[in-house]
């Protein structure tokens, strides 16, 4: 099992309201966002911007948009780097038991609750199911009370039948919090994500959270399942995702501007990572269509 140690956040419904519905329309700090949980299950669409997706131990670039179930308690970062022309990110946060702890265990029901059961591990739906829900979520707005259950109710619905989607954590992901740790992995994400172009010693790392490098090593290890090294070169590898994807910049400059000083060793690593070359990758974006 692979524990991790986010921070725990509280969230509040509005009076009278047993979903909590939020729009962003204005740019997102990606160097504010924190490793977080919460017991309510959060719903997340993205129209149009770009920024990280990182769920679990799952990481990884996305440009343009993205439909999101993050289960209970499932850790997780901010996600918008940057919202592009009109763009809006809006989020559902709501529990499993919303409509009541009876509720959920009628027949009817069974599809959501296997759902809910799916999203313990991350889902990711797909560009049909994108284009069908994320603006029926985003008119979530428009309803109050009563109306804004029902069309919420549609949209689980919708979801719990589709297989448009991906499992983000297939592999299995779990982690018991401990409020002594809760701020320790944010730290560290923090320092890679504003470092990781850099080369990070593990001295430095280690003193970050005032261990030994030795001690740091294993801390690590056993609470994200990899080395640190290892997610270093995750979030060099992601980051030159985006630049495939966005620029024109030569996979060589893309290589050293991404924090490796090496091309066969940066070659090595996408593959690695995204199971694919750099060129593969960069041939391939261009005829996807989001």
């Amino acid at each position: 099992m692979i524990n991790k140690k986010p921070t725990l956040e509280k969230l509040s419904p509005s009076f009278g309201s047993s979903i909590l519905v939020k729009q962003h329309l204005v740019k997102v700090d990606k160097y504010n966002a924190f490793w977080h949980f919460h017991p309510e299950l959060e719903l997340v669409y993205i129209n149009k911007g770009q920024g990280k997706t990182h769920i679990g131990t799952h990481l990884s670039y996305f440009n343009n948009s993205q439909l999101i179930l993050i289960g209970s308690n499932l850790p997780h970062n901010g996600f918008t780097d940057r919202l592009t022309a009109n763009g809006t990110e809006t989020t559902v946060q709501f529990k499993s038991n919303f409509l009541g702890n009876d509720f959920v265990d009628i027949p009817e029901m069974s599809l959501i609750v296997s759902l809910f059961d799916r999203a313990k591990k991350g889902i990711r739906f797909n560009v049909e199911t994108k284009k069908i829900i994320g603006p029926k979520i985003e008119r979530l707005l428009d309803y109050e009370g009563f109306d804004r259950v029902l069309k919420f109710l549609e949209i689980l619905n919708y979801l719990a039948k589709t297989d448009d989607y991906i499992i983000l954590n297939a592999d299995g992901f779990a982690f018991e919090a401990e409020p002594q740790d809760s701020g320790k992995i944010g730290l560290i994400y923090k320092h890679v994500n504003r470092n990781f172009q850099n080369h990070i010693s593990l001295d430095e790392i280690a003193d970050k959270v005032s261990m030994t490098v030795p001690a740091f090593c294993r801390y690590f290890k056993r609470i994200t399942g990899k080395t640190f090294t290892k997610l270093v070169n995750e979030y060099r590898v992601v980051h030159a995702t985006k630049l495939l994807n966005e620029s024109q910049m030569s996979i060589s400059d893309v290589c050293f501007e991404c924090g490796f000083n090496n091309f066969s060793h940066f070659n090595k690593q996408f593959n690695e990572i995204t199971g694919k070359s750099a060129s593969q990758y960069r041939k391939e974006i261009k005829h996807i269509i989001q």
